[in-house]
């Protein structure tokens, strides 16, 4: 699917789908039963039979040797997750001026990852999962585990916005039924930067980072010792208690 301009996705919305060129629903799991926690992030296809979220679980459980009350939990959160996914399907959605700041500010193992820059949301072609194996080339991170967890990241904040799009696109169709002529509101207006694409983006581009204030927007990736590791770990558990 070719990117679509900013002027032709204002005036015709588009169905809502993720604005990359994958389909996929960003899932993200924390679950604690008897003291024994679970966390996990990963992408699932909306279009998979609903049968494979319990054969999913059911292996994840006997892979990592989890407690078999994990099934259940797991299967409910990915069904949940799903079942929200799914009721935006069909709906309008205005992708038009739409070029979103991404924050990056996680922690993978003993990786710590600060970035931001701005994504086209009207790149259809866009590839979150290709961004990040890039940006772990380019910082020479080794960890097989901070690729994924860039990409998820990333994926669940177009999907926030994304939504957010679908709201747009409902009061819109709202305001044209009370009056003629109305315009669709611009990004700046549902809280989204609305920006120039032509000055920012060339034809196949969907990242960018401004080359004024580079500094600010230069990605900072940390590496620390097993003692902060632990020290981070300790204070994560006694704010989810």
């Amino acid at each position: 699917m070719k990117p679509q301009s900013a002027s032709s996705s204002l005036k015709n919305p588009v169905k809502f789908r993720m604005p990359t060129a994958e389909n996929l629903v960003p899932i993200r799991l924390d679950i604690e039963i008897d003291g024994q926690r679970f966390k996990d992030a990963f992408t699932w296809n909306p279009n998979d039979p609903d049968s494979e979220v319990v054969v999913f679980a059911k292996r994840t459980v006997k892979d990592l040797k989890l407690p078999p009350a994990f099934v259940t939990q797991i299967a409910q959160s990915i069904q949940s997750q799903l079942t929200e996914f799914r009721s935006y399907e069909g709906q309008d959605m205005h992708t038009g001026e739409k070029v979103v700041p991404i924050k990056l500010d996680l922690r993978v193992n003993h990786t710590v990852i600060k970035d931001h820059f701005f994504w086209d949301m009207n790149n259809f072609e866009s590839d979150p999962e290709e961004f990040a194996r890039t940006f772990c080339e380019d910082m020479k991170i080794e960890d097989p585990e901070v690729g994924p967890a860039i990409a998820i990241a990333i994926r669940e904040q177009l999907y926030e916005i994304a939504k957010q799009s679908v709201a747009s696109a409902r009061e819109s169709r709202a305001n044209k039924k009370g009056r003629r002529g109305v315009e669709h509101p611009s990004a700046s207006k549902v809280g989204l930067p609305a920006l120039d694409l032509g000055k920012l983006f060339s034809i196949k581009s969907s990242v960018v980072r401004k080359k004024r204030d580079a500094d600010a927007y230069e990605p900072i990736v940390d590496h620390l010792s097993n003692e902060e590791v632990d020290a981070l770990e300790a204070k994560e558990e006694r704010l989810a208690r």
